[in-house]
């Protein structure tokens, strides 16, 4: 999926496991996805897929713009499945492990939807919308949840509704791992999403950051570009960071500031991090679920409009933050897709 790079971050994990186990996954995306996981892992064989090329509205008006954008999308889908078809002959692949594609799934081999939006949020017609995706997620042989089965990170996206019969609780899926840490650091600030948002975020932070007078680092998410520079008063200003190094950096921030995309939030909470969330402007999900923790005094929830860095930090002790939970329940559906391809 190519709306931002939490849903490339999060496919990591299991492409590591998948490696460990002797296999030899084939990483399929488009534009920065595609570019951090090049980046990421280098010796694996890549296919150039089109992705489906939202961009978000200059404003708040997100419904109106999907709205606007569902015939585009569809028919993307169904192009994807006659790509998939040929793929499927060209690669000689065994399974196919789609996150949030919807049109990924073939009766000729074992297919997987990922996904923790069951429900997907939307400000009416959720009912209604539910069960458009329960209609796609039937399609495939298994549905793989990335969540907690109780007391879940997901909220109402993924425990609202019932799961459809070949859908599962996965447990979170993230790239870091728990280490000591003294931290070292004030501030970790995470720039993502898609454009325009991402660079009107960026210009806010990099500008508020020049009068803050603690230890920061600023990530930009761009995994296209070479930006390593600091500024006047000694910041850390990068375009990317490997998986390890964003890791090491998120252990040592006394907080870190970021959009509340769910793939941040399955990384806060396996190193039990503190965040300030800046949720893209009009995208439902993030804003629910950056409401949802800050309503249970965890992390604190502060709009791109009024976003204010010294505000963040001032008011860090107010919020407890994550403690981390072992997550690893994703390997056991990977031995159970590996036991379905070969017949075991």
């Amino acid at each position: 999926m190519d709306w931002g790079l939490g849903h490339a971050t999060r496919c990591i994990p299991l492409i590591q496991y998948l490696i460990a186990k002797g296999h030899e996954p084939i990483i399929a995306a488009s534009g920065r996805p595609l570019n951090l996981l090049k980046s990421e892992f280098p010796k694996i064989e890549i296919v150039e897929f089109e992705g489906y090329n939202i961009s978000y509205p200059e404003g708040s008006g997100m419904v109106w713009k999907m709205f606007k954008s569902t015939p585009r999308i569809l028919k993307r889908i169904k192009a994807e499945r006659v790509e998939l078809d040929g793929l499927i002959d060209e690669l000689k692949l065994d399974a196919v492990i789609s996150d949030n594609r919807f049109g990924l799934y073939s009766s000729r081999i074992p297919s997987v939807y990922i996904t923790h939006q069951v429900m997907i949020k939307a400000p009416f017609f959720e009912s209604i919308l539910y069960r458009l995706h329960a209609n796609y997620m039937q399609k495939f042989a298994q549905v793989w949840v990335p969540d907690f089965e109780v007391d879940g990170l997901s909220g109402d996206l993924g425990h609202k509704f019932p799961l459809p019969a070949n859908a599962s609780f996965i447990g979170p899926l993230s790239r870091f791992e728990p280490s000591t840490s003294d931290n070292s650091s004030d501030l970790l600030i995470v720039i993502s999403g898609p454009e325009p948002q991402r660079t009107r975020f960026e210009k806010i932070v990099l500008k508020q950051l020049e009068s803050f007078e603690g230890t920061a680092t600023a990530v930009l998410g761009t995994p296209d570009q070479q930006i390593e520079r600091k500024d006047d008063l000694g910041h850390r200003i990068v375009s990317h960071l490997s998986a390890a190094q964003l890791g090491a950096e998120m252990m040592q921030a006394n907080l870190v500031v970021s959009r509340s995309g769910y793939s941040t939030i399955m990384d806060l909470s396996a190193l039990g991090k503190k965040a300030a969330f800046v949720p893209t402007p009009g995208q439902t999900e993030q804003e629910y679920l950056a409401k949802k923790f800050d309503a249970k005094g965890q992390h604190m929830m502060m709009r791109q409009s009024k976003f204010d860095l010294k505000t963040c930090w001032d008011r860090r002790e107010e919020y407890s933050g994550f403690t981390p939970r072992t997550a690893d329940k994703y390997k056991t559906a990977i031995d159970r897709l590996i036991a379905a391809i070969s017949g075991v």
